[in-house]
């Protein structure tokens, strides 16, 4: 009768312990692009920082595009490992929020958190797809997500009932999605504006074309 029982913690100790594994393959991988940047870091090395080989870093996560894009998720949940974007804690911050500019507030000043350690990474994937096919498809990917993630926001901005009504979910999603793109943050930042003053802006913008005018 022991049997089953032993089987069952054998297989959470090896749940635990490739966890275990997968998170110091990332922390490795997050501190050597910041280090050494995507181009001048290799899976090699990456392994050898967390003291593992380098068929292990490929099953545990993939290989360097799908450790970009793993790192940069931890980037988004602000810890240290990604999580899909309704468990993140500023996405139930913004829900949580009762209005529509606390709401605005809230997620741009996650913006003015998260995108400083985001767009370099998405910046040097855009770089290595002029190169690469499979980095130009997780680019693609990961700005579509992006996009698709953005109706959601919309979705809960419209709760409030302050959203004006000529626009639609899509508009206000993509007007959202140009606000938060590596493109805009990067042009921005270029102009000499901190990531605080980036959030300010992104605020004004979004709440005086949202926001419904009294009657």
């Amino acid at each position: 009768m022991a049997e089953p029982v032993k089987r069952s913690y054998d297989a959470s100790r090896r749940r635990e312990a490739a966890e275990r594994t997968r998170l110091a393959i990332l922390a490795a991988a997050r501190a050597l692009f910041v280090e050494h940047g995507y181009a001048g870091t290799s899976v090699q090395q990456i392994a050898a920082r967390a003291g593992i080989s380098v068929d292990t870093v490929y099953a545990s996560v993939g290989r360097k595009p799908q450790l970009l894009l793993a790192v940069h998720d931890m980037a988004l949940a602000e810890g240290a490992a990604p999580v899909p974007a309704e468990q993140r804690d500023y996405v139930r911050a913004v829900q949580a929020a009762p209005t529509l500019i606390a709401k605005i507030e809230t997620y741009a000043n996650a913006l003015a958190r998260v995108l400083p350690r985001t767009v370099p990474l998405m910046d040097a994937l855009r770089e290595a797809g002029a190169r690469d096919p499979e980095c130009a498809a997780l680019h693609r990917s990961v700005s579509e997500r992006r996009a698709g993630n953005m109706r959601l926001l919309a979705a809960e901005l419209r709760s409030t009932g302050e959203v004006r009504d000529d626009l639609s979910d899509d508009d206000i999603a993509d007007l959202v999605w140009s606000l938060n793109s590596p493109e805009f943050f990067g042009l921005v930042a270029s102009r000499g504006r901190d990531p605080q003053q980036y959030a300010v802006l992104v605020t004004d913008v979004l709440c005086r074309t949202l926001r419904a005018r009294p009657v």
